[in-house]
């Protein structure tokens, strides 16, 4: 609760960055519950109740000490599945410096090597650059288009599936990237690594 002012500074500034990504709630049906956009303690009510469940693993993105964004493994499936979702978002005045590769590096780790998941998803519209370039930066696999897949900015929209299991970074997603991008600035190679 503690981050809300930080939380809501950041969501204000990005608000027209962050719009065409976000999730939004479906106009209602005569059958479905009416619904509307939580307020924040219902959010952090919501995280917590579903990272204690072991269906969610939330996190605040932080950097050079200040809130910059948010990042959250959900759908977190145990049995003979053993995966999570990642969606993240991050603040327009940090994007292009390696925050989100590096949050998302992190957090896969985290879900592989302590948690105990096996496979994790990030589900990206196709018109949205920045975020595709976060996973392919990382080496996640494109796997496929799920049409209309979640309800963004107003109206249903595909996303781009891409995943990574454990056995595809036995030595850590960020020890791997740390290594590609420090590759592409040795002398003689061509550019600096992007963010």
């Amino acid at each position: 609760m503690r981050d809300q002012r930080a939380w809501r500074e950041v969501n204000r500034r990005n608000r027209d960055w962050l719009r065409p990504w976000e999730a939004t709630i479906p106009p209602p049906t005569p059958s479905g519950p009416i619904a509307h956009r939580p307020t924040y303690r219902q959010m952090v009510r919501h995280l917590r109740s579903e990272a204690n469940s072991g269906r969610m693993l939330p996190f605040v993105i932080e950097y050079q000490g200040r809130l910059v964004g948010q990042l959250t493994v959900a759908g977190i499936t145990w049995g003979s599945m053993c995966s999570g979702h990642v969606g993240y978002w991050v603040d327009e005045a940090v994007a292009g410096r390696g925050v989100m590769p590096t949050a998302v590096a992190l957090a896969v780790d985290h879900c592989f090597r302590s948690v105990g998941l096996h496979r994790i998803e990030v589900c990206i519209r196709p018109e949205n650059r920045p975020s595709r370039r976060v996973v392919e930066k990382l080496g996640f696999r494109e796997e496929g288009l799920r049409p209309r897949y979640l309800h963004i900015d107003g109206a249903w929209r595909d996303h781009l599936v891409f995943a990574l299991t454990a056995e595809e970074v036995p030595e850590g997603l960020l020890g791997r990237w740390h290594r590609e991008r420090s590759q592409k600035t040795l002398p003689g190679n061509a550019g600096a690594p992007g963010n």
